[in-house]
C-alpha cells in the first residue's frame, strides 16, 4: 500500500482567504484587480496595449507609488543581440514588441497588414459584481491594418482571471483572421508543464513535460472539444502535485476547434495561450464586422492541483444558471435495453427504478422514425409509429406516475445517410466540395450554419418538448466534425457551426427554461466552460467501468464539480471492457458525481436490489455535501492506490474513498492521511455503510471496528493506518466534527447544502 500524503488546507478549501478589493487604478496606465487571494496587475505604457505584470499570490494593499515601482523593477536589460530597447509581453503579443514566439492576432489584407500592432486609444475599469475583483476593457487600433482590437480581462470572484480579444475590420475591403489567441505569462518557476490527454473511453489521461523552449501546443482540429482536450494546462516547479506546489493553469472555454499552449522562447519568457483555432478563411470580416473570440480562463494557486480546482469549481457554482437543486438520481436504460424498446419492459424498468429511489427516467436512442440500429433514422426527428403507436405518452405518464421525472435522448447536429433528411436534403450536410467526409458510426453531421437545416432541427426538438412533460435532454454528438464545409461553396464550417449550436441551445432553453440538459458526447468529448454555459451537466464518458472511471472522474473534476459530472452504476461486468466488478466498487464510484444507474435492473437479484438501494439512499444523504464541498486528492507514491474526497465548505465534515485500483507495492499498508480538514477542528472517522465491507487482504485494521477520534493536524499529518484492500475495491470514509462546548456542529444525518 501507498503512502498517501497531503497538505495543510489553502487556496479555496476550508479556512482559505478570500478578501479582495474594487480595483485600483494608477494615473500612468497600471490596473492592480484583486480577489480571492489573487492579485492581477495590468500596465499600459508609451500607447501599447496591456500587459501582465503579475499573476499571482495577493500582493496585498499596494499604493499606486508601489505599482509604478514594480513595473520599474520588472524592466530588464539589455543582452546582446535583443532588441536595444526591451518591450513587455502583451496580453496579445506583437511581433512588432520583439516578441519571437506565436503573435496574438494573426491574419492579412491581400498580403497586408499580417503584423498588427495596435496603439491603445482608450480603457475602462469597473469593480466586480461583488466589490471585489473587477473588469478593464482596452481599446486600440492599427491605421495600417485598418483594424481595431478590444482586450477584456476579468477577475472573477473565486480568484480566477479570465481574459479574451476581439477584432474589428475598420477598412473597406475584407480582413482574413487566421488567429486571435490571448496569453498569460507565467514566471521562470514555473518549469514543468502539465495537461491531459486520451481516447475515447480512456479519456482525460495526464502527461507531463518539461517546459522547455518551444511550445507544447495542442491544437485540436475536430470540430468539438475531443477525448484528447487538454481540459486544463497547467505549469508549476516540477513535481507539483495535488497537494503542493505554485501552479498557473489556463482553460480554453470552446467547443469547436481550439488550440491551449505553453510556449518559451529562448529570452526566458514563459506563456500560457488559447484560443479558437480557425480553419482557412472562416473568418472574413467586411468593413465594421467584429470576430470575438472565446474566453481564456487562468487560475493560479499557490497550494497544488486542488487549489486549482477549487477556484473553477467556486466560480462555475456561483453562475445564476448553475443547478440549484439537488442532484436527482437518474435511472438511463440504454446499456438495459440499447434499441429494444418495448413498452410494458419499459414500464416495469421505471416501477423497479422508483423502487430503488430512482428520481429521473431516461429513454435513450431508438425512440425516432427508422432507427432499429446505429445506421440509420438520425435526423428523422418524429416518434416511430410503428414502435409508439400511442406516441411516448404512456411510457411518460408510468414514469410520471412512479414520481419520476422524464428524460429523453436526441443527436440533434448528425444525421445517417440512410435517413429521410438525408434524402430529402443532401445539401443540408456538411461536406467539401462534391465529396462526402469520410462516415464516422455510420454518420455525417447537419450543417447547421445553413439557415434551413438550423430552422428544421429547431422546430423538431421544441415540437417534442411541447408536446410531451420532458425534463430533461441527453444531447449526444458522436462524430468528429472533420472536413465539414458549408454553404454554397462549401467553405470551412466549423466556426459558424460552433456558434449554430450554441445559439440552437441558448434558443431552446429559452423557450423551455425547467428543461435540464446535458451534454453527451461520445461520452466525455464535449466537456468545456463554452457548452457549461448552457448546459446542466456533462456524460463523464461512455465507459462505466469504475475501474476506468476512477482516473476518468479525478481528472475531470480538475475543471468540473462532481455535480456537473453524470456517473452511472452499470451492470457487473463492463458493456465496454468486459471487467466484472462488484457493487460495491461500481456503487462507490459514480458516488462522487452525479449519480445515476445504467443497469438493467430486472436482472438482478432482490438481494443487489436491496443493496442498490441503500447506496442510492447513501448518496441523497450526502449530495449536498458533493454539491457544495471541495474536491480533494491525495497525492500518492504508489500508483496501486488512490484518495479522493469532498470537505464541505465549514470544514465541518467529508468524506473519502480509498481506492484500491491494482495489486499494491508493500504488503502492509502505510498510513493512510486525510487532506483538507481544519487542524484546529477534532473529528471522528468511521467507515461509511454500504461502502464498509470490501474484500480484505486479511483482517481489517483494528481501527475501523469502532472509528477514531483524532484532531484535523493529526489527521491530516500523522494519518490512520490503512486497511489492505484487494485490487479493485474501494472502503468508504465519513468524516464528521465532534461537538465541543464552544458550539453545535451539522447533525450527522442532515444533508448539507440542499
Amino acid at each position: 500500500m501507498t503512502t498517501l500524503a497531503s497538505a495543510a488546507p489553502g487556496g479555496t478549501r476550508p479556512g482559505a482567504d478570500l478578501r479582495g478589493a474594487p480595483p485600483l487604478r494608477t494615473a500612468d496606465g497600471l490596473v492592480h484587480l484583486r480577489a480571492g487571494g489573487v492579485s492581477v496587475v495590468l500596465s499600459t505604457q508609451d500607447g501599447r496595449m496591456p500587459s501582465v505584470l503579475h499573476w499571482g499570490a495577493d500582493l496585498g494593499d499596494v499604493t499606486a507609488d508601489d505599482l509604478s515601482a514594480l513595473r520599474r523593477a520588472a524592466v530588464p536589460g539589455v543582452v546582446n543581440n535583443d532588441v536595444d530597447v526591451p518591450l513587455p509581453v502583451g496580453l496579445l503579443p506583437e511581433m512588432a514588441t520583439g516578441w519571437r514566439g506565436r503573435p496574438g492576432v494573426a491574419g492579412q489584407r491581400d498580403g497586408a497588414g499580417w503584423s498588427p500592432s495596435a496603439r491603445l486609444v482608450g480603457h475602462d475599469v469597473e469593480p466586480g459584481r461583488d466589490g471585489t475583483g473587477g473588469r478593464a476593457v482596452f481599446r486600440g487600433e492599427d491605421d495600417d491594418a485598418g483594424l481595431a482590437v478590444r482586450v477584456e480581462v476579468e477577475l472573477l470572484a473565486a480568484g480566477l482571471v479570465r481574459t479574451r480579444a476581439a477584432v474589428r475590420n475598420l477598412a473597406a475591403g475584407p480582413y482574413v483572421v487566421d488567429a486571435v489567441v490571448p496569453a498569460l505569462p507565467v514566471p521562470e518557476s514555473a518549469t514543468e508543464v502539465l495537461d491531459l490527454a486520451g481516447r475515447w473511453g480512456r479519456e482525460r489521461a495526464p502527461q507531463r513535460v518539461p517546459f522547455a523552449v518551444g511550445a507544447h501546443s495542442r491544437e485540436n482540429r475536430r470540430g468539438r472539444t475531443g477525448p484528447d482536450a487538454p481540459l486544463v494546462l497547467a505549469a508549476g516547479a516540477e513535481g507539483f502535485g495535488f497537494r503542493s506546489g505554485e501552479v498557473w493553469a489556463v482553460h480554453t472555454a470552446w467547443s469547436g476547434n481550439h488550440v491551449t499552449a505553453a510556449e518559451r522562447v529562448a529570452e526566458g519568457q514563459r506563456l500560457l495561450s488559447g484560443g479558437e483555432l480557425l480553419l482557412p478563411g472562416e473568418v472574413r470580416l467586411a468593413e465594421g464586422e467584429e470576430y470575438v473570440g472565446p474566453w481564456l480562463y487562468g487560475a493560479h494557486a499557490g497550494d497544488g492541483l486542488d487549489g486549482v480546482a477549487a477556484r473553477f469549481h467556486d466560480h462555475l457554482r456561483s453562475r445564476p444558471s448553475h443547478p440549484q437543486r439537488p442532484r436527482p438520481v437518474v435511472m438511463n436504460v440504454w446499456e438495459a435495453v440499447y434499441f429494444d424498446h418495448d413498452l410494458d419492459r419499459l414500464v416495469e424498468l421505471a416501477r423497479l427504478g422508483a423502487e430503488i429511489g430512482a428520481e429521473r427516467f431516461v429513454l435513450d436512442d431508438g425512440w425516432f422514425r427508422h432507427r432499429r440500429d446505429d445506421s440509420a433514422g438520425l435526423g428523422d426527428w418524429y416518434v416511430d409509429e410503428q414502435v409508439w403507436p400511442q406516441g411516448l405518452t404512456p411510457l411518460v405518464d408510468a414514469v410520471h406516475a412512479c414520481g419520476m421525472e422524464f428524460g429523453l435522448w436526441f443527436e440533434p447536429e448528425m444525421v445517417n445517410p440512410d435517413s429521410d433528411l438525408a434524402r430529402d436534403h443532401p445539401e443540408w450536410v456538411l461536406r467539401t466540395g462534391g465529396r462526402d467526409p469520410l462516415l464516422s458510426r455510420g454518420q455525417q453531421v447537419v450543417d447547421l450554419g445553413n439557415p434551413e437545416a438550423y430552422a428544421y432541427v429547431l422546430e423538431r426538438l421544441d415540437s417534442l418538448l411541447t408536446e410531451y412533460d420532458i425534463s430533461y435532454v441527453k444531447w449526444d454528438h458522436n462524430r468528429d466534425v472533420l472536413d465539414a464545409g458549408s454553404g454554397p461553396v462549401r467553405a470551412a464550417g466549423v466556426h459558424a457551426q460552433t456558434l449554430a449550436v450554441y445559439a440552437l441551445l441558448d434558443e431552446l432553453r429559452r423557450r423551455h427554461p425547467d428543461v435540464e440538459v446535458e451534454s453527451c458526447s461520445s461520452g466525455g468529448l464535449r466537456v468545456d466552460l463554452g457548452i457549461l454555459e448552457r448546459t446542466d451537466r456533462v456524460w463523464g464518458s461512455d465507459v462505466i467501468d469504475p475501474l476506468e472511471r476512477q482516473q476518468i472522474q479525478r481528472w475531470t473534476t480538475q475543471l468540473l464539480p462532481p455535480e456537473l459530472v453524470g456517473s452511472h452504476v452499470g451492470a457487473p461486468r463492463s458493456h465496454t471492457t468486459g471487467r466484472t466488478h462488484d457493487l460495491s466498487f461500481r456503487a462507490g464510484t459514480a458516488l462522487f458525481c452525479s449519480f445515476g444507474v445504467e443497469w438493467d435492473v430486472s436482472s438482478a437479484s432482490p438481494a443487489e436490489r436491496e443493496e442498490l438501494g441503500r447506496w442510492v439512499s447513501l448518496y441523497k444523504e450526502v449530495r449536498g455535501l458533493l454539491r457544495t464541498g471541495a474536491v480533494v486528492r491525495a497525492d500518492a507514491d504508489d500508483p496501486a492506490a488512490a484518495l479522493h474526497g469532498v470537505v464541505a465548505a465549514d470544514g465541518s465534515q467529508a468524506l473519502y474513498a480509498l481506492v484500491q485500483l491494482t495489486t499494491p507495492l508493500t504488503s502492509v499498508p502505510g498510513r493512510l492521511r486525510l487532506p483538507g480538514l481544519r487542524p484546529d477542528a477534532r473529528y471522528r472517522v468511521t467507515a461509511q455503510a454500504p461502502g464498509d465491507v470490501p474484500r480484505f487482504r486479511g483482517a481489517p485494521v483494528p481501527w475501523l471496528a469502532d472509528g477514531v477520534e483524532l484532531p484535523g493536524s493529526v489527521l491530516s499529518t500523522a494519518g490512520v493506518r490503512a486497511p489492505a484492500l484487494d485490487p479493485e475495491q474501494l472502503l468508504l470514509l465519513r468524516v464528521q466534527e465532534v461537538p465541543t462546548s464552544d458550539g453545535p456542529t451539522l447533525d450527522d444525518e442532515k444533508e448539507i447544502g440542499s
